[in-house]
């Protein structure tokens, strides 16, 4: 049998960054479907409301333990507060286009810059142990 993945020994639970992130990244698609103009039915409608619940709690939570004071041991992102803020604003603005509300030029603007933003941060962090990889002999 044909096994597709990861071998087992190098596979792990899941936590609630690896959670986070599936989330945030099902946001940004559904984001960019609105904004290219795909219909939003009732389901997709439930759904961006409920997966930007979802994230708006997630970042808060991981938000407080940016500052250094890290209440629970789990959070091993480096991403700054301003990342999360921009999350927040992106689940707030996707609540708001599921819900219907009225979205203008300068709204639809504010959420492709906020969406670029956060792509940006999340295709590549600029840390030194990340950058060691780029290296070349």
């Amino acid at each position: 049998m044909l096994r597709l993945g990861s071998p087992s020994s190098e596979t792990r639970e899941m936590d609630l960054d690896d959670i986070f992130h599936s989330r945030l990244k099902l946001m940004i698609i559904m984001a960019k479907a609105y904004m290219n103009g795909y219909p939003l039915g009732e389901h997709r409608r439930r759904a961006m409301l409920e997966n930007a619940r979802h994230v708006e709690s997630e970042s808060i939570d991981l938000d407080s333990t940016v500052g250094g004071l890290q209440s629970q041991p789990h959070s091993c992102v480096d991403y700054d507060h301003v990342f999360y803020q921009r999350v927040k604003l992106l689940a707030v603005m996707v609540k708001a286009v599921a819900k219907g509300f009225p979205m203008g030029e300068h709204r639809i603007a504010a959420m492709h810059e906020n969406l670029d933003s956060i792509c940006q941060t999340l295709m590549f962090n600029s840390q030194p142990e990340d950058l060691a990889f780029l290296k070349v002999a």
